[in-house]
C-alpha cells in the first residue's frame, strides 16, 4: 500500500516536482474531459448545435494534452529510471491519459449526434435516458479522477461497481427505444442518433472504470483489469 505523499520524499526535489507535475497535468486533462462530457450531453438535450461544435473543436486540445503528458512520462522514464511505486505512478498516468483521450472522443461522438438531431428535429424519445445515464457516467469520471488524486482505492472500487449499473441502464434504455422504433418506424432515423449517443455514454463508463483500475494498480501494485468485482473487492480489502 502507498499513499499520495509517498512520491514527495525523494532526495532530488526536482524529481519530486516532475512527478507532481505530470500528475497535475493528467488531472487538468481530466477536468477538461469531464467538462466535454457535460457540455456534449447538454448540447444534445438542448438541441444546441453551436455548443456541440465547440465540444468537437476542443477535442483537438485533449489530443494535444495526451501527447504532451505522454512525452513527459517518457522523458522521466529515460532520465530517472524510476522503480517501485514511482514507476507505477508513471505507468498509471500514461494509461489513464489514454482513457481520458478516449472519453474525449466519445464526447465528440455525442456532439456529432447532437448536431444531427438538431438538424433533423427534436427526437421523440430518449432524452430522459440520456440525461440519466449521462449524469451517472459524469459522476463516475469525476470520482475516478478524485480517486486518482487521493490514491483512494475504496473510491476506485466504488467506480468499478457503478460501471455494472451503467451497463444495465444502457441495455434497458436501448430495449425501450427499439420497442418504440418498432411501434413508430418514422422515428427510426432520430432514434438511431439517440442509441449512438447512449452507446458513447456506456463507453465513457467503461473508461472511467479503467481509470479506477489504474488507481488500484498504483496503490496496491496489482493489475486488476481482468478481475471481476468480487476479486477486485478482495484485492482492495487485503491490507
Amino acid at each position: 500500500m502507498i499513499d499520495k505523499d509517498v512520491h514527495s520524499h525523494h532526495i532530488s526535489q526536482q524529481f519530486n516536482a516532475e512527478l507532481d507535475t505530470i500528475k497535475t497535468h493528467m488531472l487538468e486533462m481530466g477536468g477538461l474531459v469531464e467538462r466535454q462530457v457535460r457540455d456534449a450531453i447538454a448540447a444534445l438535450i438542448e438541441g444546441d448545435s453551436e455548443s456541440a461544435e465547440t465540444v468537437k473543436v476542443n477535442d483537438a486540445k485533449i489530443n494535444s494534452m495526451e501527447l504532451s503528458i505522454d512525452k513527459e512520462c517518457t522523458n522521466i522514464l529515460a532520465r530517472r529510471q524510476p522503480a517501485a511505486s514511482d514507476l507505477r505512478l508513471i505507468i498509471a498516468i500514461s494509461k489513464a491519459v489514454i482513457d481520458l483521450e478516449r472519453i474525449g472522443d466519445e464526447a465528440g461522438k455525442i456532439a456529432t449526434q447532437a448536431i444531427q438531431l438538431s438538424e433533423s428535429g427534436e427526437s421523440p424519445r430518449g432524452y430522459k435516458e440520456i440525461r440519466h445515464i449521462g449524469n451517472h457516467v459524469g459522476f463516475m469520471v469525476r470520482d475516478a479522477l478524485d480517486a486518482f488524486a487521493r490514491f483512494d482505492v475504496d473510491m476506485a472500487l466504488a467506480v468499478a461497481k457503478e460501471d455494472k449499473l451503467v451497463d444495465e441502464e444502457y441495455g434497458s434504455a436501448v430495449r425501450s427505444i427499439i420497442t418504440f422504433m418498432m411501434e413508430d418506424p418514422r422515428s427510426i432515423s432520430q432514434m438511431i442518433n439517440v442509441i449512438w449517443a447512449l452507446r458513447s455514454l456506456e463507453r465513457i463508463g467503461d473508461h472511467a472504470r479503467n481509470i479506477a483500475e489504474h488507481v488500484i494498480y498504483l496503490v496496491k501494485g496489482r493489475d486488476v483489469r481482468h478481475f471481476g468485482i468480487k476479486e477486485m473487492t478482495a484485492e482492495v480489502q487485503d491490507k
